[in-house]
């Protein structure tokens, strides 16, 4: 066994138990690290097989990307995490194009019979789905940064569409398959311009509300597409590094799925939710008068429960409230009350979006809590606090059979004693439809800036605070 295969070895073992550390909140600094050091040992093992003739452009190509991809991440706001996640899966489905055309450009290298087919089939697939990849994370970046409106873009006949573009691959990929050597390009260039358009078509047409469902989708398939480089470079860790990036990524997509009682198809074939939220339409009835209230009136509220479930949203993010919260959690935990959050697997817009924010707070794990833990404890909570969210605690997911969202889970924070909602308006969320339980009896609306909001009950608490 050669060193370079030893250290592939260990650097495989290092993205597994990354992967492994990531799934729970206290071992997800320490999943970080194992992949950083699996992957700096990486970068160092397939370097040291250059030539060193190719050590110049190679280190021409690596240090300005390094330091680019350093600055760009350290400055990126936790609003934008979602979008930064989508561009870099827009670049390993750009590298599997790349590496597949100019695999093919490089010749057989005396390869004859089966493996000649294996070979050529290894590129063409492995380019099908890098292009898919690329214009489809591209259009993901565009609707999460909102460049792109979030609505679906549903093209009448659409799926008659998808399916001639399908038909029109594998006609190519016959076409390729039985080329001479160095004639397929035509056919392969010809699929790969297809493929984009397919990836550009399939994300248009997704809605807003199912944008996390779509990073992890295209997480999947920028695995994929690297396990395919792979095993067009014969390189056995990108392989395997690949098929647990894809294989990880579409357990997530499935998880997030199951979460918005959604099947993978039907996102894929285009789903609800427009971009920036509506108001409710104009022939939807109102189930009742909404409450506001004040600042004064929620402290108050706060300083005199016993529990306390909050519930955060995209609308965190958005007003970078989550310091501010972590601050406010502390002072009502110190002063006894038994303060939880409450987490929807789809909440933000990326799978865990949620939970990196309040870890960045450093709110502390085991006051975070999933969905299915929490739901039964709402009767016995004296106050949720419903913070920027909206789809995720709708009531007509569970109250509406004819509602769009009817069956997806939801946090049933209507059935706290009083559920305290902060918003900037009555504009409706991703899904695009009315949220009954802004007009429930328990309910209580505080309009306005979420981080101002809590600035404000921060200090108002402090002044209820015992000399």
């Amino acid at each position: 066994m050669s060193y370079a295969t030893t250290i592939y070895i260990v650097a495989i073992a290092l993205f597994i138990l990354s992967l492994s550390g990531l799934s729970q909140h206290a071992t997800s600094r320490r999943g970080n690290l194992f992949g950083m050091i699996g992957m700096l040992l990486s970068l160092i093992v397939t370097a040291s097989l250059i030539p060193f003739a190719g050590f110049a452009p190679l280190l021409i190509a690596l240090i300005p990307g390094a330091l680019i991809g350093a600055f760009l991440a350290s400055r990126v706001a936790m609003t934008s995490m979602p979008e930064l996640v989508a561009m870099l899966h827009s670049f390993v489905g750009a590298a599997a194009v790349l590496v597949g055309i100019s695999n093919y450009l490089g010749g057989t290298h005396g390869l004859t019979g089966g493996d000649l087919t294996t070979h050529n089939l290894e590129i063409y697939i492995g380019v099908f789905i890098g292009a898919i990849t690329f214009t489809g994370s591209i259009i993901a970046f565009g609707k999460l940064s909102a460049r792109i409106s979030g609505k679906p873009l549903l093209l009448p006949g659409r799926h008659y569409l998808n399916l001639a573009m399908i038909i029109a691959v594998v006609v190519l990929g016959v076409m390729f398959m039985s080329s001479a050597e160095g004639a397929g390009l035509a056919p392969l260039l010809i699929m790969t311009a297809i493929a984009c358009v397919i990836g550009v078509h399939l994300v248009m047409a997704i809605g807003g509300a199912d944008m996390p469902v779509v990073v992890s989708m295209l997480n999947s398939y920028s695995g994929w597409a690297a396990a395919a480089a792979g095993f067009m470079l014969s390189n056995d860790l990108l392989i395997v590094t690949g098929a647990l990036v894809g294989s990880s990524g579409a357990i997530l997509s499935f998880i997030m799925c199951k979460a918005m009682n959604r099947s993978f198809i039907s996102v894929i074939l285009g789903g609800f939710g427009t971009g920036q939220g509506v108001s409710p339409a104009a022939g939807a009835q109102p189930q009742g008068e909404v409450t506001s209230t004040t600042v004064e009136e929620v402290a108050d509220m706060l300083s005199e429960a016993k529990s306390v479930i909050i519930v955060p949203g995209y609308g965190v993010a958005v007003a970078q409230a989550q310091h501010s919260l972590a601050e406010m959690v502390k002072m009502l935990r110190d002063a006894g009350v038994n303060v939880r959050f409450g987490i929807h697997p789809v909440a933000g817009r990326l799978p865990g979006h949620m939970n990196v924010l309040l870890a960045e707070a450093n709110v502390p794990y085991d006051i975070v809590f999933e969905m299915d833990e929490l739901n039964r404890d709402f009767p016995a909570t004296d106050v949720a606090l419903v913070i920027g969210a909206n789809d995720i605690v709708n009531p007509a997911a569970l109250e509406d059979p004819t509602s769009p969202i009817a069956g997806m889970p939801v946090l049933e924070v209507w059935k706290a004693k009083t559920c305290v909602v902060m918003k900037r308006s009555m504009a409706s969320g991703y899904a695009g439809i009315d949220n009954p339980l802004f007009y429930k009896e328990n309910t209580r609306m505080l309009f306005g800036d979420a981080k101002k909001n809590v600035d404000a009950l921060v200090a108002k608490l402090r002044e209820l605070e015992p000399a």
